[in-house]
């Protein structure tokens, strides 16, 4: 018997999660990455100057995951390019977003209201892959299950693990804004919903699937809707993570009170890809103003 049986949810988790990502939850994940390429510094110069390499860094943005995934699991890093219906697709949002007439669709799916509901499907979208990861793994190592971590997590959050080498192609380098040193809230989310689903995947967890995927998506879904109304780019994890960092490695990710009184001068945090784009965005609105 489930733990969660309690809650009485009847068959709506195993029909959520049969339902379909394509087109309306893949072209939301879509407008979400490319609006984010778009906020990105030096992208608007470069879909001005180069739209090939535009392009290619919007497909990376897209299909990143994908990509890596394939490449960690032996397959060609092009194989996703066979589906034809989602690279017509994502270069449709692609075109719209950096060269619609008057800016208009940018406009339009960048307005707070309609951004957020993007923002939450796509969510939808990063759970699925991340199931899909995990049992993709479980397929070709039935025991490997720091593999299906890995590849679960790879294709929850690829995007911002080469985002560097996506930088590259952009003429851009910022090792600042490594992602496994500075970890965004949905890289931390995608390597622990990876661990849920790989202990589920391992019957550890007493949880169908499709409960998992209900439950992991509403939590995605509200974290990162209410993060992005508030412009907020801090973690819900923040608190437990630091307990967990002073009980286990004598340490902890905001540092302790007696370490401010002893460092006698303190160098700032790094800061985020998106803080870093979020301050180029507003630089950029006072001159236009």
């Amino acid at each position: 018997m489930e733990i969660l049986s309690v809650l009485n949810l009847g068959d709506f988790p195993h029909t959520f999660s049969k339902l379909g990502m394509f087109p309306v939850f893949d072209v939301a994940y879509y407008i979400v990455s490319i609006l984010y390429l778009k906020y990105e510094p030096g992208s608007v110069e470069v879909s001005r100057r180069s739209p090939v390499a535009s392009w290619l860094c919007a497909m990376l943005y897209c299909f990143g995951s994908y990509i890596l995934a394939d490449i960690m699991l032996g397959s060609s890093p092009i194989d996703y390019f066979q589906h034809n219906s989602h690279i017509v697709l994502a270069s449709a949002v692609w075109y719209l977003i950096f060269y619609c007439p008057l800016n208009l669709f940018y406009k339009c799916v960048a307005f707070l209201p309609v951004k957020l509901v993007l923002v939450a499907l796509k969510e939808v979208v990063r759970t699925r892959k991340i199931a899909a990861g995990v049992h993709h793994a479980h397929h070709a190592y039935h025991h490997g299950f720091i593999i299906m971590v890995i590849v679960g997590y790879v294709k929850g959050s690829g995007v911002a693990l080469i985002s560097n080498f996506e930088q590259l192609l952009r003429g851009i380098w910022r090792p600042e804004t490594n992602e496994i040193l500075n970890m965004s809230f949905p890289t931390k989310a995608s390597l622990y919903g990876a661990i849920l689903f790989t202990l589920q995947e391992a019957h550890w967890l007493p949880v169908s699937k499709s409960t998992l995927i209900l439950l992991f998506t509403i939590f995605m879904a509200t974290s990162k809707v209410v993060m992005t109304a508030r412009h907020s780019h801090g973690s819900p994890f923040t608190l437990v993570e630091s307990w967990v960092c002073h009980l286990l490695f004598g340490s902890s990710l905001g540092g302790s009170e007696d370490d401010h009184h002893h460092a006698a001068a303190p160098s700032p945090a790094p800061k985020s890809k998106e803080e870093l784009s979020d301050g180029t965005r507003k630089r950029k609105a006072k001159k236009a103003e």
